[in-house]
């Protein structure tokens, strides 16, 4: 008997009638799904990472390094509500074809460029632009792809099992290409991108069709780009719950920024240091997508008290008065990274209905993302003007701030309800 019977789908519920959340993984399409998203998402966030240190490199100035965050995530503000229509209008196994394709050749020719040494800064900055323009448009594809792989009986535990391994692998991708860089270098960092979107190429293509659920009907008329801001708009937990990842981008997923400051200008301990802190900063983030991957859901006062802490742990590292309690702080930040991140992303899916679900994703991607390229620059400006340590305290504390106001919001529309 397949494994996509309903009767096999019902055998893996509890009592409650609810999917194990090892369901999905009884599906070869989802795990095989689950290893490019993996894949794919280490390749891009490495490739972030080896852009952001090679233009320290080449300029010296943690502003430069801001300004290459920034290029390589607005084009989701940008872009993004436009990229969510195509989601929702077009096959999305083409559209993650294409993006990949697009991904192998920036990182092959920044590859090539930083081996023989004719790489200068511009060139970082226009692939920059490009990756932030193609991850625009893939992002959102793979986030509602997901609904196709395992259909409705593992919904949410696939939601929250891929948002885990799709977080994972933002931290475990810079982790890996810091001790890369570390050990041979920039170049190195590029080719093993290029190797790793290959291998994710390679997976796409061997998604068995037959075994993919039927995806929504494709849009189509005017005014369907707007849908899914009146949607978003008509929900304000909805809404809100963005808004906080928005926040928690800008003021807290600066670590491209801050770890390269923090390992040339506080410890002194160049690229070797630089490479631990996203190890460190790996580890903890396992250990959160794991916890978050075993948690049904945190619910609203969960994923605000997830943010509150995620800035706490990113204050009280920026303290540390040793390299150890530092490290060890970093390792916090990373669960705690996780822990908000997937929390918000499975409880934002899950909320919006089927057939808006690309343009909302496509919402709430860019203003994560977005909010992460604002905070680049604001990171790298606090940092170049008062300080590194000054700089990281100031955003953990915005970031606990935004929580404490979002909450707040939270609370005041839940009584509103009441009433």
């Amino acid at each position: 008997m397949s494994s996509d019977s309903p009767q096999s789908a019902e055998s893996l519920r509890n009592p409650t009638g609810r999917a194990r959340w090892y369901h999905p993984l009884t599906r070869y399409n989802y795990r095989l799904f689950m290893g490019m998203s993996l894949a794919g998402s280490m390749g891009v966030w490495m490739q972030r990472l080896a852009q952001d240190w090679l233009v320290l490199q080449l300029t010296g100035s943690p502003a430069a390094v801001g300004i290459a965050v920034a290029l390589q995530f607005l084009p989701m503000l940008i872009i993004g509500p436009l990229s969510g229509l195509l989601v929702d209008m077009f096959p999305k196994r083409r559209i993650m074809m294409v993006c990949q394709s697009v991904i192998v050749l920036l990182a092959a020719g920044l590859a090539a460029s930083a081996a023989t040494g004719n790489i200068t800064v511009w060139m970082v900055y226009g692939s920059c632009i490009a990756l932030g323009v193609t991850s625009a448009i893939d992002g959102p594809t793979r986030t509602v792809f997901v609904n196709e792989v395992v259909g409705d009986a593992g919904l949410r535990p696939a939601i929250g099992l891929n948002n885990a391994i799709g977080q994972l692998g933002a931290m475990a991708g810079p982790a890996l290409g810091g001790l890369e860089i570390a050990v041979a270098g920039s170049a190195a960092a590029f080719a093993s991108n290029a190797l790793l979107g290959l291998l994710v190429l390679g997976m796409i293509a061997a998604i068995r069709p037959g075994e993919l659920y039927p995806g929504t009907p494709a849009v189509r008329g005017r005014g369907q780009l707007l849908a899914g801001f009146r949607y978003v708009r008509e929900r304000p937990t909805l809404l809100l719950t963005i808004a906080l990842a928005g926040l928690l981008g800008a003021f807290g997923m600066n670590g491209p920024v801050v770890l390269a400051a923090f390992a040339e200008r506080v410890w002194h301990n160049g690229v070797e240091g630089f490479g631990l802190f996203n190890t460190v900063s790996a580890v903890g983030a396992l250990a959160g997508a794991l916890l978050a991957a075993r948690l049904r859901t945190l619910g609203r006062k969960g994923i605000v008290a997830a943010a509150a802490l995620f800035g706490l742990a990113q204050l009280v590292a920026a303290l540390m008065p040793t390299l150890v309690l530092f490290t060890v702080m970093l390792a916090v930040v990373g669960l705690m990274t996780l822990l908000f991140l997937t929390s918000a992303a499975t409880e934002v899916q899950l909320e919006a209905g089927p057939e808006v679900r690309g343009r909302v994703m496509a919402l709430y991607l860019p203003l994560l993302l977005g909010g992460h390229a604002l905070g680049g620059l604001l990171a790298g400006w606090l940092t170049e003007e008062f300080g590194v340590r000054t700089g990281l305290v100031v955003t953990g504390a915005l970031g606990m701030l935004s929580a404490a106001v979002i909450g707040l919001l939270l609370w005041l529309n839940s009584r509103r309800a009441l009433r």
